[in-house]
């Protein structure tokens, strides 16, 4: 019995996890250096996101 219970154990496909715990993805990369850069230069973030929330809603405005 226990030859068949490691027999089925080694049939089923193990998930590989290639990719290191610490290792981010590209878009968790592109949040933590907005993060950093923020924190580093507030007002210049504050004037990039305003000019885009400016452009954003001239564009999408109803008349």
């Amino acid at each position: 019995m226990s030859q068949q219970t490691s027999a089925k154990n080694q049939k089923t496909p193990q998930k590989s996890n290639n990719r290191s715990s610490n290792e981010l993805q590209p878009s968790e990369d592109i949040v933590a250096y907005l993060k950093a850069y923020a924190r580093a230069k507030p007002d210049v973030a504050a004037l990039w996101c305003f000019g885009i929330g400016f452009v954003i809603g001239w564009k999408l405005k109803p008349w």
